[in-house]
Protein backbone atom coordinates (compact mmCIF):
# COMPACT_ATOMS: atom_id res chain seq x y z
CA UNK A 1 0.00 0.00 0.00
CA UNK A 2 1.20 3.76 -0.94
CA UNK A 3 1.92 6.26 1.73
CA UNK A 4 0.76 9.50 0.34
CA UNK A 5 0.46 13.21 1.05
CA UNK A 6 -2.72 14.89 0.65
CA UNK A 7 -1.47 16.64 -2.50
CA UNK A 8 -0.71 13.34 -3.92
CA UNK A 9 -4.20 12.35 -4.04
CA UNK A 10 -5.74 12.93 -7.64
CA UNK A 11 -3.09 10.61 -8.89
CA UNK A 12 -4.86 7.80 -6.74
CA UNK A 13 -8.41 7.41 -7.61
CA UNK A 14 -9.88 4.17 -7.42
CA UNK A 15 -6.21 3.19 -5.34
CA UNK A 16 -5.95 1.71 -1.88
CA UNK A 17 -3.67 4.48 -0.10
CA UNK A 18 -2.17 5.20 3.70
CA UNK A 19 -2.21 9.21 4.50
CA UNK A 20 -0.88 10.64 7.77
CA UNK A 21 -1.93 14.21 9.14
CA UNK A 22 -4.02 15.90 11.79
CA UNK A 23 -7.76 15.98 12.75
CA UNK A 24 -8.83 19.35 11.90
CA UNK A 25 -12.64 18.57 12.54
CA UNK A 26 -14.93 15.19 12.93
CA UNK A 27 -18.47 15.11 11.71
CA UNK A 28 -20.28 12.71 13.44
CA UNK A 29 -24.00 12.26 11.61
CA UNK A 30 -26.78 9.43 12.24
CA UNK A 31 -25.12 7.07 9.44
CA UNK A 32 -22.42 8.38 8.12
CA UNK A 33 -18.68 9.95 10.35
CA UNK A 34 -16.18 12.63 8.20
CA UNK A 35 -13.07 13.68 8.98
CA UNK A 36 -10.94 16.89 7.41
CA UNK A 37 -7.81 15.54 7.71
CA UNK A 38 -4.52 18.22 7.44
CA UNK A 39 -0.89 17.59 6.16
CA UNK A 40 1.63 20.18 5.29
CA UNK A 41 0.10 19.67 1.78
CA UNK A 42 -3.83 20.67 2.39
CA UNK A 43 -6.61 18.99 3.40
CA UNK A 44 -8.79 15.80 2.18
CA UNK A 45 -12.08 14.30 3.86
CA UNK A 46 -12.36 11.19 5.03
CA UNK A 47 -15.82 9.59 4.83
CA UNK A 48 -17.11 6.08 6.57
CA UNK A 49 -20.38 4.48 6.63
CA UNK A 50 -21.06 4.02 10.44
CA UNK A 51 -22.45 0.20 10.20
CA UNK A 52 -19.68 -1.25 7.85
CA UNK A 53 -17.11 -1.14 10.64
CA UNK A 54 -18.77 0.26 14.03
CA UNK A 55 -15.69 -0.29 16.01
CA UNK A 56 -13.69 1.79 14.02
CA UNK A 57 -17.37 4.25 14.21
CA UNK A 58 -16.73 4.77 17.94
CA UNK A 59 -12.56 5.40 17.53
CA UNK A 60 -13.45 8.11 15.40
CA UNK A 61 -16.26 9.48 17.82
CA UNK A 62 -13.83 9.88 19.87
CA UNK A 63 -11.27 12.02 17.99
CA UNK A 64 -10.38 15.37 18.96
CA UNK A 65 -9.43 18.51 17.34
CA UNK A 66 -5.44 18.43 16.42
CA UNK A 67 -5.18 14.60 16.90
CA UNK A 68 -2.25 12.83 14.98
CA UNK A 69 -3.69 10.08 13.29
CA UNK A 70 -2.72 7.43 10.05
CA UNK A 71 -5.85 6.44 7.58
CA UNK A 72 -6.02 3.48 4.89
CA UNK A 73 -8.29 3.36 2.33
CA UNK A 74 -9.90 4.06 -1.00
CA UNK A 75 -9.34 7.42 -2.50
CA UNK A 76 -12.81 8.04 -4.23
CA UNK A 77 -13.91 10.39 -6.76
CA UNK A 78 -16.76 12.52 -5.42
CA UNK A 79 -17.73 16.17 -7.23
CA UNK A 80 -20.02 16.85 -4.18
CA UNK A 81 -17.25 17.13 -1.89
CA UNK A 82 -15.20 20.82 -1.50
CA UNK A 83 -12.23 19.84 -0.77
CA UNK A 84 -10.96 18.90 -4.09
CA UNK A 85 -13.76 16.64 -5.51
CA UNK A 86 -12.46 13.31 -3.72
CA UNK A 87 -12.25 11.89 -0.58
CA UNK A 88 -10.97 8.89 0.93
CA UNK A 89 -13.59 5.71 1.98
CA UNK A 90 -12.29 4.72 5.70
CA UNK A 91 -10.92 1.15 6.43
CA UNK A 92 -8.58 1.58 9.35
CA UNK A 93 -7.57 4.32 11.12
CA UNK A 94 -4.81 4.32 13.84
CA UNK A 95 -4.36 7.47 16.41
CA UNK A 96 -0.85 8.00 16.58
CA UNK A 97 -1.17 10.95 19.34
CA UNK A 98 -4.12 11.76 20.55
CA UNK A 99 -4.38 15.78 21.57
CA UNK A 100 -5.76 17.14 24.65
CA UNK A 101 -10.06 17.66 24.46
CA UNK A 102 -9.69 21.84 24.56
CA UNK A 103 -7.49 23.68 22.81
CA UNK A 104 -5.52 26.60 24.53
CA UNK A 105 -6.28 28.91 21.01
CA UNK A 106 -9.01 29.50 18.82
CA UNK A 107 -9.64 31.22 16.21
CA UNK A 108 -10.31 34.40 18.10
CA UNK A 109 -7.31 33.93 20.66
CA UNK A 110 -5.38 37.02 20.80
CA UNK A 111 -1.79 37.63 19.52
CA UNK A 112 -0.03 36.79 22.74
CA UNK A 113 -2.01 33.82 24.01
CA UNK A 114 -1.24 32.60 20.17
CA UNK A 115 2.28 33.63 20.97
CA UNK A 116 2.14 31.58 24.04
CA UNK A 117 0.99 28.53 22.24
CA UNK A 118 3.30 29.47 19.00
CA UNK A 119 3.47 25.44 17.79
CA UNK A 120 -0.08 25.15 17.50
CA UNK A 121 -0.25 28.51 15.65
CA UNK A 122 2.32 27.67 13.18
CA UNK A 123 -0.54 24.44 12.25
CA UNK A 124 -2.55 27.10 10.27
CA UNK A 125 -2.12 26.61 6.29
CA UNK A 126 -1.83 30.73 6.53
CA UNK A 127 0.78 30.57 8.73
CA UNK A 128 2.96 27.80 7.01
CA UNK A 129 2.98 29.94 3.72
CA UNK A 130 4.31 32.67 5.83
CA UNK A 131 7.80 30.53 6.38
CA UNK A 132 7.20 28.78 2.69
CA UNK A 133 7.73 32.21 1.38
CA UNK A 134 10.57 33.10 3.42
CA UNK A 135 12.60 29.75 2.35
CA UNK A 136 11.45 30.49 -1.35
CA UNK A 137 12.51 34.35 -1.02
CA UNK A 138 16.20 33.05 1.11
CA UNK A 139 16.84 30.59 -1.79
CA UNK A 140 15.94 33.13 -4.37
CA UNK A 141 18.85 35.51 -2.54
CA UNK A 142 21.44 32.63 -2.43
CA UNK A 143 20.67 31.98 -6.05
CA UNK A 144 21.41 35.22 -7.25
CA UNK A 145 24.83 35.85 -5.03
CA UNK A 146 26.04 32.54 -6.38
CA UNK A 147 25.67 34.00 -9.92
CA UNK A 148 27.83 36.88 -8.90
CA UNK A 149 30.45 35.05 -6.93
CA UNK A 150 29.54 36.59 -3.69
CA UNK A 151 31.37 34.43 -0.67
CA UNK A 152 29.14 33.24 1.91
CA UNK A 153 30.71 34.25 5.69
CA UNK A 154 29.42 33.01 9.72
CA UNK A 155 30.69 36.14 11.35
CA UNK A 156 30.70 35.47 15.62
CA UNK A 157 27.96 36.71 17.52
CA UNK A 158 30.25 37.45 20.67
CA UNK A 159 31.85 40.40 20.59
CA UNK A 160 34.69 42.30 22.41
CA UNK A 161 33.13 45.88 21.49
CA UNK A 162 29.82 47.17 20.38
CA UNK A 163 29.54 46.76 16.73
CA UNK A 164 27.02 49.58 15.86
CA UNK A 165 26.91 52.16 19.37
CA UNK A 166 26.95 52.14 22.92
CA UNK A 167 23.28 52.04 22.94
CA UNK A 168 21.47 48.68 22.62
CA UNK A 169 23.62 46.05 23.82
CA UNK A 170 23.17 43.34 25.49
CA UNK A 171 26.18 42.43 27.70
CA UNK A 172 26.96 39.25 29.38
CA UNK A 173 30.14 37.66 31.41
CA UNK A 174 32.46 36.49 29.63
CA UNK A 175 35.66 34.24 31.87
CA UNK A 176 35.79 36.91 33.57
CA UNK A 177 35.35 39.43 31.08
CA UNK A 178 32.89 41.25 29.26
CA UNK A 179 31.29 40.57 26.33
CA UNK A 180 28.59 41.70 24.29
CA UNK A 181 26.21 39.66 21.73
CA UNK A 182 26.62 41.38 18.40
CA UNK A 183 24.05 44.04 17.08
CA UNK A 184 25.18 43.16 13.55
CA UNK A 185 27.38 41.38 11.44
CA UNK A 186 29.12 45.28 10.11
CA UNK A 187 32.80 44.95 11.48
CA UNK A 188 33.51 41.60 10.13
CA UNK A 189 31.66 42.40 6.79
CA UNK A 190 34.39 45.34 6.62
CA UNK A 191 36.91 42.62 7.66
CA UNK A 192 36.38 40.58 4.68
CA UNK A 193 36.38 43.49 2.15
CA UNK A 194 40.06 44.24 3.53
CA UNK A 195 40.56 40.58 3.10
CA UNK A 196 39.90 40.52 -0.22
CA UNK A 197 37.00 38.71 -0.40
CA UNK A 198 35.45 41.21 -2.94
CA UNK A 199 31.48 39.71 -2.31
CA UNK A 200 29.96 38.21 0.91
CA UNK A 201 26.40 37.52 2.41
CA UNK A 202 26.04 36.61 5.63
CA UNK A 203 21.94 35.48 6.77
CA UNK A 204 22.07 35.04 10.37
CA UNK A 205 20.94 36.70 13.89
CA UNK A 206 21.65 40.15 15.63
CA UNK A 207 20.28 41.34 19.10
CA UNK A 208 19.11 44.72 20.02
CA UNK A 209 18.72 45.43 23.57
CA UNK A 210 15.60 48.36 22.06
CA UNK A 211 13.09 48.16 24.64
CA UNK A 212 10.70 49.17 22.07
CA UNK A 213 7.12 47.32 21.67
CA UNK A 214 6.34 48.34 18.02
CA UNK A 215 4.80 46.38 15.30
CA UNK A 216 8.29 46.76 14.09
CA UNK A 217 10.79 45.73 16.18
CA UNK A 218 12.39 42.67 17.84
CA UNK A 219 15.46 42.13 20.59
CA UNK A 220 16.62 38.98 18.15
CA UNK A 221 15.72 39.11 14.61
CA UNK A 222 17.31 37.67 11.33
CA UNK A 223 19.43 39.74 9.56
CA UNK A 224 20.87 39.59 5.66
CA UNK A 225 24.01 41.20 5.27
CA UNK A 226 25.70 42.27 1.96
CA UNK A 227 28.94 44.19 1.56
CA UNK A 228 30.82 44.93 -1.65
CA UNK A 229 34.20 46.40 -2.86
CA UNK A 230 35.12 48.09 -5.80
CA UNK A 231 32.38 50.82 -5.71
CA UNK A 232 32.23 54.08 -6.88
CA UNK A 233 29.17 55.05 -4.81
CA UNK A 234 26.37 54.14 -2.65
CA UNK A 235 24.64 54.30 -5.79
CA UNK A 236 26.78 51.07 -6.40
CA UNK A 237 25.07 49.48 -3.66
CA UNK A 238 21.73 50.79 -3.93
CA UNK A 239 21.70 49.35 -8.03
CA UNK A 240 22.35 45.62 -6.50
CA UNK A 241 19.97 45.75 -3.75
CA UNK A 242 17.26 46.94 -5.87
CA UNK A 243 17.94 44.29 -8.94
CA UNK A 244 18.58 41.26 -6.20
CA UNK A 245 14.98 42.72 -4.90
CA UNK A 246 13.38 42.18 -8.01
CA UNK A 247 14.69 38.89 -8.90
CA UNK A 248 14.05 38.01 -5.26
CA UNK A 249 10.23 39.19 -5.86
CA UNK A 250 10.03 37.55 -9.73
CA UNK A 251 10.47 33.96 -8.21
CA UNK A 252 7.94 34.43 -5.00
CA UNK A 253 5.36 35.51 -7.50
CA UNK A 254 6.34 33.33 -9.99
CA UNK A 255 5.87 30.04 -7.09
CA UNK A 256 3.30 32.07 -4.55
CA UNK A 257 1.80 34.13 -5.83
CA UNK A 258 -1.77 33.18 -6.44
CA UNK A 259 -1.69 31.62 -2.87
CA UNK A 260 -0.58 34.57 -1.15
CA UNK A 261 -3.15 36.44 -3.26
CA UNK A 262 -5.77 34.30 -1.45
CA UNK A 263 -4.45 33.89 1.59
CA UNK A 264 -3.52 37.46 2.42
CA UNK A 265 -5.39 39.64 0.12
CA UNK A 266 -2.12 40.72 -1.28
CA UNK A 267 -0.51 41.31 -4.96
CA UNK A 268 3.20 40.24 -5.28
CA UNK A 269 3.87 43.39 -7.31
CA UNK A 270 7.72 43.20 -9.48
CA UNK A 271 9.20 46.42 -9.17
CA UNK A 272 10.90 48.38 -12.01
CA UNK A 273 14.09 49.38 -12.12
CA UNK A 274 15.60 51.67 -10.57
CA UNK A 275 13.47 52.30 -7.90
CA UNK A 276 12.95 56.48 -7.32
CA UNK A 277 15.64 58.05 -4.99
CA UNK A 278 14.81 60.56 -2.48
CA UNK A 279 17.25 62.82 -0.47
CA UNK A 280 16.67 63.15 2.96
CA UNK A 281 16.44 67.02 2.22
CA UNK A 282 13.47 66.49 -0.10
CA UNK A 283 11.63 64.02 1.76
CA UNK A 284 11.83 66.64 4.76
CA UNK A 285 9.90 68.88 2.45
CA UNK A 286 7.19 66.33 1.27
CA UNK A 287 6.64 65.75 5.36
CA UNK A 288 6.71 69.05 5.44
CA UNK A 289 4.48 69.85 2.90
CA UNK A 290 2.10 67.63 4.67
CA UNK A 291 1.05 68.97 7.51
CA UNK A 292 3.29 66.42 9.79
CA UNK A 293 5.60 67.79 11.95
CA UNK A 294 9.02 65.85 12.67
CA UNK A 295 10.25 65.48 15.93
CA UNK A 296 13.21 68.06 17.48
CA UNK A 297 15.09 65.15 18.72
CA UNK A 298 14.79 63.29 15.60
CA UNK A 299 18.37 65.02 14.75
CA UNK A 300 17.37 64.57 10.99
CA UNK A 301 15.92 61.27 10.52
CA UNK A 302 12.39 60.89 9.86
CA UNK A 303 9.82 58.88 12.21
CA UNK A 304 7.48 56.22 11.22
CA UNK A 305 4.70 58.70 10.08
CA UNK A 306 7.48 60.79 8.02
CA UNK A 307 8.65 57.25 6.43
CA UNK A 308 4.73 56.66 4.88
CA UNK A 309 4.27 60.49 4.09
CA UNK A 310 7.13 59.47 1.32
CA UNK A 311 6.27 56.40 0.60
CA UNK A 312 2.55 57.86 -0.45
CA UNK A 313 4.18 60.45 -2.05
CA UNK A 314 6.48 58.38 -4.39
CA UNK A 315 3.76 55.92 -4.81
CA UNK A 316 1.63 58.82 -5.71
CA UNK A 317 4.14 60.20 -8.54
CA UNK A 318 6.09 57.31 -9.33
CA UNK A 319 3.66 54.28 -9.38
CA UNK A 320 6.10 52.48 -6.88
CA UNK A 321 6.13 50.39 -3.89
CA UNK A 322 9.86 51.35 -3.23
CA UNK A 323 11.93 54.23 -2.46
CA UNK A 324 15.50 54.94 -1.43
CA UNK A 325 16.09 58.04 0.89
CA UNK A 326 19.50 58.82 0.70
CA UNK A 327 22.07 61.73 2.32
CA UNK A 328 21.51 61.22 5.73
CA UNK A 329 23.07 63.76 8.33
CA UNK A 330 26.32 62.40 10.38
CA UNK A 331 23.29 63.06 13.03
CA UNK A 332 21.38 59.86 12.57
CA UNK A 333 24.47 57.73 11.15
CA UNK A 334 27.26 55.47 12.55
CA UNK A 335 30.68 56.46 12.07
CA UNK A 336 32.26 54.50 9.51
CA UNK A 337 29.43 55.65 6.99
CA UNK A 338 31.56 57.74 4.58
CA UNK A 339 31.01 61.35 4.14
CA UNK A 340 30.73 63.71 1.47
CA UNK A 341 33.92 65.75 0.56
CA UNK A 342 31.80 69.23 -0.06
CA UNK A 343 29.09 68.43 1.94
CA UNK A 344 30.73 66.79 5.18
CA UNK A 345 27.84 66.92 7.55
CA UNK A 346 25.72 64.65 4.77
CA UNK A 347 26.73 60.66 4.60
CA UNK A 348 26.82 58.76 1.40
CA UNK A 349 23.94 56.67 2.98
CA UNK A 350 20.82 55.54 2.48
CA UNK A 351 17.31 53.64 3.24
CA UNK A 352 15.40 51.72 1.77
CA UNK A 353 11.44 51.84 2.34
CA UNK A 354 8.89 49.55 1.04
CA UNK A 355 5.22 50.41 1.21
CA UNK A 356 6.29 52.83 3.81
CA UNK A 357 8.21 50.56 6.19
CA UNK A 358 11.78 51.00 6.59
CA UNK A 359 13.51 47.28 5.47
CA UNK A 360 17.17 48.22 4.60
CA UNK A 361 20.14 50.53 6.03
CA UNK A 362 22.64 51.03 3.79
CA UNK A 363 26.09 53.06 2.83
CA UNK A 364 29.44 53.19 1.43
CA UNK A 365 31.75 53.16 4.32
CA UNK A 366 34.89 54.93 5.06
CA UNK A 367 37.79 52.70 3.85
CA UNK A 368 40.61 55.54 4.74
CA UNK A 369 42.77 54.56 7.94
CA UNK A 370 43.40 58.31 8.80
CA UNK A 371 39.54 60.01 7.62
CA UNK A 372 38.21 56.86 9.65
CA UNK A 373 39.98 57.24 12.79
CA UNK A 374 39.03 60.90 13.15
CA UNK A 375 35.38 60.45 12.80
CA UNK A 376 35.15 57.66 15.56
CA UNK A 377 36.76 59.80 17.78
CA UNK A 378 34.67 62.62 16.93
CA UNK A 379 31.33 60.36 17.73
CA UNK A 380 33.44 60.02 21.23
CA UNK A 381 34.06 56.30 20.95
CA UNK A 382 36.83 54.11 22.64
CA UNK A 383 39.74 54.08 19.94
CA UNK A 384 41.26 51.03 22.70
CA UNK A 385 38.04 49.22 21.86
CA UNK A 386 37.75 50.27 18.02
CA UNK A 387 41.87 49.05 18.08
CA UNK A 388 40.20 45.49 16.24
CA UNK A 389 38.58 47.39 13.75
CA UNK A 390 40.84 50.14 12.93
CA UNK A 391 43.80 47.64 12.30
CA UNK A 392 41.68 46.27 9.54
CA UNK A 393 42.24 49.71 7.28
CA UNK A 394 46.10 49.76 8.02
CA UNK A 395 47.30 47.80 4.96
CA UNK A 396 44.75 48.47 2.45
CA UNK A 397 41.36 48.50 2.21
CA UNK A 398 39.18 48.85 -1.09
CA UNK A 399 36.21 51.25 -1.38
CA UNK A 400 33.40 49.62 -0.63
CA UNK A 401 29.86 49.57 1.24
CA UNK A 402 26.63 47.30 1.52
CA UNK A 403 23.69 47.28 3.36
CA UNK A 404 21.53 45.68 6.26
CA UNK A 405 18.23 43.81 5.72
CA UNK A 406 15.68 42.26 7.64
CA UNK A 407 14.13 39.43 6.87
CA UNK A 408 10.99 39.54 9.17
CA UNK A 409 10.60 43.11 7.64
CA UNK A 410 10.79 41.80 4.11
CA UNK A 411 7.55 39.29 5.12
CA UNK A 412 5.63 41.73 7.02
CA UNK A 413 5.76 44.29 3.68
CA UNK A 414 5.61 42.07 1.27
CA UNK A 415 2.58 39.55 2.59
CA UNK A 416 0.68 42.95 4.08
CA UNK A 417 1.47 41.65 8.37
CA UNK A 418 0.17 43.84 10.45
CA UNK A 419 3.28 42.88 13.43
CA UNK A 420 6.35 41.37 12.74
CA UNK A 421 6.01 38.87 15.30
CA UNK A 422 3.87 37.19 12.68
CA UNK A 423 6.95 36.76 10.34
CA UNK A 424 8.98 35.40 12.98
CA UNK A 425 9.12 31.58 13.79
CA UNK A 426 9.83 32.38 17.83
CA UNK A 427 9.04 36.05 18.37
CA UNK A 428 11.63 37.74 20.95
CA UNK A 429 10.86 40.96 23.03
CA UNK A 430 11.70 42.78 26.23
CA UNK A 431 8.60 40.39 27.29
CA UNK A 432 8.73 37.58 25.87
CA UNK A 433 11.79 34.59 25.73
CA UNK A 434 9.65 31.67 25.44
CA UNK A 435 8.90 29.34 23.79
Amino acid sequence: MTTITIRQAPDFIDSQVRVKGWVEKVRDQKSMQFIVLRDSSGKLQLAHYKKGNPELAEVISSLTAESVIEVTGKVVANPSVKLGGLEIAVEGLEVLSKAAPMLPIEESSGADVRLDWRYIDLRRPRNRLIFEVQTAAEHAMREFWAERDFIEIHSPKLMGAPSESGAELFELQYFGGQAYLAQSPQFYKQMAMAAGFDRVFEIGPVFRADPSFTSRHATEFTSIDVEISWIDSHEDVMALEEAWLRHVLETVKARYGERIAEMFGVEIVVPELPFPRVPMAQAHEIVAASGHQLAENGKGDLDPEGERIVARYVQEKHGHEFVFITDYPITVRPFYHMRYADRPQITKSFDLLWKGLEITTGAQREHRYDVLKKQAQEAGLSLKLLDFYLDFFKYGCPPHGGYGFGLARMLMSMLGLKNVREATFLFRGPNRLEP
